[in-house]
């Protein structure tokens, strides 16, 4: 079975707005930003063998204020940009109730059964206390970036920044590896 790290979109491979101390999600093209510097991080675990599935819950889609050919045009630059093999998207409210809405593990089951990936030996990595959350209800280790929104939920590792990350990921990956003579 396959090995995966699932990334939270916002703010993590994309740039958000801070207001009123939440992160708002860019609705347009125009607003979408793929953080700078992150392709070459990426590429490090891509190459150890990793799959990198990026997932996000869109809300906005359901509210709405987003439009579907919008959060699409979003996704296809982000593709070309970054080395993801999948893009799962939560459409839906909170009030909706899915099982695919994060800090619910809906979206980490479903790529789990699509590419066969073994999820107690993946991991997840966010700014926000939702995706451990997740990761702690499917058996991923998860890896929070340092920021205002890890909460006090579980999660086994708080690092300063997306290289950090990679890099404790890497180790992990590396000495549970056996050890052949």
């Amino acid at each position: 079975m396959k090995q995966a790290v699932f990334i939270e979109r916002d703010g993590v491979l994309n740039q958000v707005r801070v207001e009123r101390q939440h992160q708002i999600s860019p609705l347009t093209l125009e607003e979408f930003r793929v953080i700078e510097g992150i392709a070459p991080i990426l590429a490090k675990a891509k190459s150890a063998g990793l799959l990198l599935i990026a997932t996000t819950n869109q809300p906005g889609l359901s509210r709405g204020y987003q439009s579907r050919r919008e959060l699409d045009r979003m996704h296809d630059l982000l593709r070309r940009a970054l080395p993801l093999d999948d893009m799962l998207v939560c459409p839906h409210d909170e009030t909706d109730r899915c099982p695919c809405r994060k800090p619910k593990p809906g979206l980490l089951a479903e790529a789990g059964f699509k590419w066969q990936i073994d999820l107690d030996r993946s991991f997840v990595v966010s700014d926000k206390w939702q995706d451990a959350e997740a990761a702690r209800a499917v058996g991923c280790t998860s890896l929070l970036l340092q920021s205002p929104w890890i909460g006090a939920v579980h999660r086994d590792f708080v690092l300063p920044d997306l290289e950090a990350v990679i890099g404790k990921i890497l180790h992990l990956v590396q000495s549970r590896r056996p050890v052949t003579a």
